[in-house]
């Protein structure tokens, strides 16, 4: 009788404990990135030593009670939810951030990151900074302060497209902009104007304050520029220009009444640009928009992939510590096998609600039980001791 009170005694620590890990799953509802542990029980058998003395059948190894199972985190993938702000990070797959303070590593799923004084992309409100891969595949914290300018690029070439009528006799192009080694803008105006009866076309350009930069002759044949004409190049020795014009790839002349077509495809060469924005572009690159509309990629985010997810502990915040004898790898963001970080997301607690809500009445319902079974021990014993009285 005193065996079963230990046995209930098993039961109220058991279900105690398990009452513990449902009611921090269900308090953590709504923390982003949170993981659900599952709650499950495994019987206890009796060990105990008979003195040398025989058993029944089926006798050795009476139970001994209940205990709560080790943690066993849940990692299925939460909701992803949109934030607008690009610099919260989730994952669409099965992969993990890389965040490194040091020699620490840390992982999570989810997260809302900052710039911090020293330029690294770092989790909000810590010193945890975001990895990327460098080229050898390691993780490495990433500052954004050797690129927060974009250095000016000078124009060197001008590509056409479309359709310069061969019937109309005038043609304007008024808004090329091109830049000089120092980031000024200078736009020039193209007139296009028909030699009477032939194919031939004066192409005149001129900058916005007037100032002649030079006419050359662009002439077709069968509706495609010339070969020799195709390529026209623009000099501008004040500001140290030389631009090419390109025609030869994709511009016709073919009659269409007074209406042409003609336009810039392409102009290369940019102002300075100041960072703008910095997010994660769709290859899964932490990237840079500058206000020259230039990009640059700083590496692609580093995603861990782990064999054995409950080789994770779950941490404060969202985040995770491997133990010692965790196997992971290194994958890039949009690596099939970790998924592809997305920006202006965050990534919500995958608590199923009714699933606990269900797991807290078979608590309860287990945690009665045993308590039951202690009263009725008790009771037993009582009982026992009253016949002694009775004698």
């Amino acid at each position: 009788m005193f065996g079963a009170i230990y046995v209930g005694l098993s039961g109220l620590q058991a279900y105690s404990e398990g009452l513990q890990k449902v009611s921090n799953n269900v308090s953590n509802l709504n923390s982003t990135g949170f993981k659900s542990s599952a709650v499950s029980f495994s019987n206890l058998q009796s060990t105990r030593d008979t003195g040398g003395l025989g058993l029944r059948d089926g006798a050795a190894g009476s139970g001994g009670g209940v205990s709560l199972d080790a943690t066993m985190l849940d990692m299925k993938a939460g909701e992803l939810r949109q934030t607008g702000r690009d610099l919260d990070l989730a994952i669409d797959g099965t992969g993990l951030l890389v965040l490194l303070k040091g020699k620490d590593v840390r992982y999570t799923r989810t997260g809302s990151f900052d710039i911090d004084k020293d330029g690294y992309v770092t989790l909000s409100g810590t010193e945890w900074r975001l990895g990327v891969l460098d080229g050898a595949g390691r993780a490495v914290p990433v500052s954004v302060d050797p690129w927060r300018t974009d250095a000016p690029a000078v124009t060197t070439r001008v590509v056409f497209a479309d359709n310069l009528s061969s019937t109309a006799t005038t043609y304007a192009i008024n808004d090329v902009a091109v830049y000089d080694a120092g980031g000024e803008k200078h736009v020039w105006q193209l007139a296009f104007t028909r030699t009477e009866n032939t194919n031939d076309w004066k192409v005149a350009v001129t900058d916005d304050k007037g100032t002649a930069i030079g006419e050359q002759v662009l002439r077709f044949a069968n509706g495609d520029p010339t070969a020799e004409t195709a390529r026209l190049t623009f000099a501008d020795a004040d500001h140290g220009l030389s631009v090419e014009f390109d025609f030869s790839a994709n511009v016709k002349s073919f009659s269409s009444g007074t209406v042409s077509t003609l336009r810039t495809a392409s102009v290369d060469g940019h102002a300075v640009g100041t960072i703008t924005t910095l997010a994660v572009n769709a290859e899964g690159e932490l990237e840079i928009g500058y206000s020259n509309d230039e990009k640059r990629q700083l590496g692609a985010v580093a995603l861990a992939a782990f064999r054995d997810t409950q080789a994770l502990v779950q941490e404060s915040s969202g985040l995770f510590t491997a133990e010692g004898n965790a196997q992971v790898e290194l994958l890039a963001s949009a690596d099939p096998r970790v998924g592809l970080v997305k920006s202006q997301r965050l990534e919500a607690s995958n608590v199923d609600l009714s699933k606990e809500f269900g797991e807290l009445i078979l608590i309860q319902r287990g945690y009665q039980a045993s308590s039951q079974i202690i009263s009725v021990s008790n009771d037993m014993i009582q009982q026992l001791f009253g016949i002694r009285g009775q004698g």
